[in-house]
């Protein structure tokens, strides 16, 4: 894996973790998401105008995606309604690249020492989350599975589509414009106009938080191009590390002994994938 790539990925890892605290310290779950993706979409639109189209032969995956990453926010919101980041946060993630690793094992080959990175990388979130006391509901613990999932089936769509489209940063593009619209459409009938003077009171939350959410993608995009889609995929998981981190300074949650050994596994595991 070149170093740019490694950069890329940790960079987006960072703020992936930021713009979901920065919804999780929102009192509106729902109305915050929906923030951060109109953001991404604008961001998105604006960026069309320089950049080429994706080859006709992405657009399928671009379609699929969208309507994949409309779930993903959705579940997003429900899911922060119910649990403190520390908690949801390793679930979600640290179980998404074991679904990507397991489906995409046929295509692409993974050697025993990418394996056991990988499996670090898991392991770590799984003692964050279980080791740490998970106290959430059933119905929190099923949502943040099924937001793995989402999140798995999205990266392996996405994977397969931007290296059919020429142009990764036109398939992001046109994702998260895609996406942001879906979002607010299915959104609506719950929002009762409350959106617009939301998005009025927080200009901060749709650009900050639609730049790092489109600038998180759209690097683990880009370096799926450079390398095997499961390992980035594990990589981009150091992202538990930086939530786990704004979860304790910033969001004041409890982080014991459990989450920092979890974050311990996590970083070991990268550091392994970069050697591998």
């Amino acid at each position: 894996m070149p170093t740019s790539v490694l950069v890329a990925v940790l960079g987006g890892a960072l703020l992936h973790a930021s713009w979901n605290a920065a919804i999780k310290a929102e009192h509106d779950k729902l109305l915050a998401a929906v923030a951060v993706t109109l953001g991404a979409g604008l961001l998105g639109a604006l960026a069309l105008c320089w950049l080429p189209a994706p080859h006709p032969a992405s657009w399928p995956y671009i379609a699929a995606s969208s309507l994949l990453q409309v779930g993903y926010y959705t579940l997003l919101a429900a899911t922060y309604r119910d649990a403190d980041i520390s908690h949801a946060y390793p679930l979600m993630r640290g179980t998404a690249p074991v679904l990507v690793a397991l489906a995409n094992s046929g295509s692409e080959a993974l050697h025993p020492v990418q394996w056991g990175a990988v499996a670090l990388v898991c392991a770590g979130g799984a003692v964050i989350c279980i080791g740490g006391g998970l106290r959430s509901s059933r119905r929190t613990l099923v949502l943040a599975l099924l937001t793995a999932l989402v999140i798995a089936a999205y990266t392996l769509v996405d994977g397969l589509g931007v290296r059919r489209s020429g142009a990764p940063a036109a398939y992001t593009a046109w994702l998260f414009v895609l996406a942001g619209a879906g979002v607010a459409i299915t959104s609506r009938p719950r929002l009762r106009g409350r959106l617009g003077p939301y998005l009025a009171a927080k200009p901060w939350l749709v650009l900050g938080g639609g730049f790092a959410s489109a600038a998180s993608y759209g690097s683990a995009l880009w370096a799926m191009t450079l390398a095997p889609i499961a390992v980035v995929a594990a990589l981009r998981e150091t992202s538990i590390v930086f939530a786990a981190a704004i979860a304790a300074w910033v969001l004041r949650e409890r982080v014991g002994p459990a989450r920092i050994a979890g974050a311990v596994l996590i970083a070991g595991g990268a550091a392994l994938l970069r050697l591998a």
